[in-house]
């Protein structure tokens, strides 16, 4: 069996790349931390243009018609290039969501997506804040065991404070006005338990990316900070702990595509393999955040370095769509009651 990525995705990553390094830079991004937004809107509006935010939304729709395979290497690039804003929860998770529940209000919704010209908002239990609420023009939530599509204007928005300040999550309350039932009992748990399964594939292939860039950073750093008239890099104590994060991220990154690889297919244990996903890149990341920071000093936490912008990401995403210890507690009971059907979303408990 053949898993290499093809040349067509490879080549629409290359072009989101070269697209990110020269827009989604270190000094674009504190330029627009102070925006409402924090930038997001801005760059849904240019990724849309390069077909990135269409790229999961069936032809129909005005999107690509493409699949989670295409899209983890594009959200693995924007991790890279800490792109603000959650934009893969509107385009690769909410949008695909809508479209299975609601045919009439994807064909309303999905175009607008595509083009950028419309954000949706995904909640879910398993997280106590929602995403670019702030930005959202139409919210998928669920409640009292359904699934609704809910205006902007019918909930109440509290914006909570994160670490990482390029992504704004929101508390919200809804009591159940103004919203539009579209699924509900055992369809609606199917559905948003898929949909959590694609938002932490995702948060995954972030988490990759942005370890990626702290670690490119730090070899960097380390090729240029002398210390006793030496690189600091020709040291062997640092290159051991630069090494352990390459090393940890090696290993990660196949579990991430096979996670995608495993939702595009619908093989039964997907949601486990999504699980496996979210806590090796976790972990890839909690020790790249740790070993770079550890190669900068303390000063690479300050504001004045780009590293921090990377580590704050991480930091924040280790907790969006499933902590690691709830996927662990998800992949013990793939491993411990194997015989128990536990769907998508939900946990194992001895």
């Amino acid at each position: 069996m053949d898993f290499r990525f093809t040349e067509d995705q490879l080549t629409f990553r290359d072009a989101v790349r070269d697209f990110l390094d020269g827009e989604c830079t270190p000094t674009a991004i504190r330029a627009l931390i102070d925006s409402p937004d924090g930038g997001a809107l801005k760059f849904r509006s240019a990724l849309a243009e390069l077909g990135l935010a269409g790229l999961p939304i069936a032809e129909d729709f005005g999107g690509l018609g493409m699949n989670e395979l295409d899209a983890v290497l594009n959200a693995e690039e924007c991790g890279r290039a800490a792109v603000p804003g959650a934009l893969f929860d509107s385009f690769a998770v909410a949008a695909p969501l809508l479209a299975a529940a609601s045919p009439e209000l994807a064909a309303e919704w999905l175009p607008k997506v595509a083009a950028g010209e419309a954000t949706l908002a995904f909640g879910h239990e398993i997280n106590p804040f929602v995403l670019d609420a702030e930005i959202a023009d139409l919210l998928l939530l669920p409640k009292d065991g359904a699934l609704y599509t809910v205006p902007k204007l019918a909930v109440t928005r509290t914006e909570a404070p994160s670490v990482d300040p390029s992504r704004r999550p929101s508390r919200i309350a809804w009591d159940g006005a103004g919203g539009t039932k579209i699924a509900e009992s055992s369809r609606a748990a199917e559905l948003t338990g898929l949909a959590l399964d694609r938002a932490a594939l995702y948060a995954a292939a972030d988490m990759l990316g942005a370890t990626q860039r702290m670690l490119d950073m730090s070899v960097e750093y380390t090729k240029n900070r002398e210390q006793f008239g030496r690189p600091i890099g020709s040291f062997q104590a640092v290159k051991h702990l630069l090494a352990d994060v390459q090393v940890k991220l090696t290993f990660a990154r196949p579990v991430v595509h096979y996670a995608a690889y495993a939702l595009v297919n619908n093989l039964p244990d997907k949601s486990v393999r999504v699980s496996h996903a979210k806590v090796a890149a976790g972990d890839a990341a909690a020790l790249g955040a740790r070993r770079t920071l550890q190669v900068h000093g303390a000063m690479g936490y300050t504001w004045e370095y780009d590293l921090q912008i990377w580590m704050k990401r991480v930091w924040a995403e280790a907790a969006y769509w499933g902590t690691s210890a709830w996927h662990r507690s998800r992949i013990a009971g793939a491993i411990l009651a194997p015989n128990v059907d536990l769907g998508p979303g939900r946990t194992w408990a001895a």
